[in-house]
């Protein structure tokens, strides 16, 4: 059967599969729902009266968090793809004739679930400390739909990553690239404020237009071209690692 093949009641069985196991995995689903707030807490308390950003700190950081949910909850995506291969579990699965999108799909929802309750979250408590985002709910739901196209980009991309690993470890390292993304963009200071070096690669990578989407329509401020450059990012990444996925599974599989 063709790999690209999804059966909704495959894929819907391994998306139930895998939030049981999230469910299941304490230590990591607590530290991919906890320690984002506790990185914005940090940041705002911390750094946040040193950086001028323009307006309160909490106000300028909170897009930035949201972003780093979705590299701390793909990292658990590649591990988790990394250990079905290593323990057996994808070969056992192909006995029964699920395809490799079913099987990592299972995988991508339950990330992007595990990263929408985590964002819920991070939005909570941004809210308790100060944090005042515009009430136009049409700009919640672009905001939404820019975020979780997002999301589904960096899931697809770290399941690519789990099947190129060999042992969970690696699987955890590979992920580093994507939650190291926010750091060097417009997530925590003005990309203005950096070294000219800097500065070139911080505006031409595919968070800092996401973030940036996520800022404007989160408060209702201009967002110019953002959201298209954040969606053709996205839609350009998930394309990518969809067809490399697919071809590391067939590798991995044969």
């Amino acid at each position: 059967m063709s790999e690209l093949t999804v059966r909704p009641m495959h894929a819907a069985v391994m998306v139930g599969r895998c939030v049981r196991l999230s469910r299941r995995n304490i230590d990591a689903l607590l530290t991919s729902l906890l320690l984002p707030v506790i990185l914005m807490l940090l940041f705002v308390y911390l750094f946040g009266g040193a950086i001028d950003t323009g307006s309160a700190y909490v106000t300028y950081v909170v897009p930035g968090v949201l972003l780093l949910c979705a590299g701390f909850g793909a990292a658990g995506t590649a591990v988790s793809v990394t250990t079905d291969l290593t323990n057996g579990m994808i070969e056992r699965l192909r006995t029964m004739d699920v395809g490799a999108t079913s099987i990592l799909a299972g995988h991508v929802v339950a990330s992007v679930a595990r990263n929408t309750v985590s964002t819920v979250l991070v939005l909570g408590v941004a809210v308790a400390i100060g944090f005042r985002p515009a009430v136009a709910p049409l700009r919640w739901l672009a905001a939404a739909g820019v975020l979780l196209l997002f999301l589904l980009a960096v899931s697809w991309l770290s399941a690519a990553f789990g099947l190129l690993a060999r042992t969970p470890e690696a699987a955890n390292g590979y992920t580093f690239l994507v939650m190291f993304l926010p750091y060097p963009s417009s997530a925590f200071v003005p990309v203005e404020t950096m070294p000219s070096w800097l500065r070139g690669f911080a505006e031409h990578q595919p968070v800092t237009p996401v973030i940036e989407s996520l800022r404007g329509l989160l408060l209702d401020t201009p967002v110019g071209t953002a959201p298209t450059r954040a969606a053709a990012w996205c839609i350009a990444l998930l394309a990518l690692a969809v067809l490399l996925s697919t071809v590391l599974f067939r590798r991995r599989v044969a």
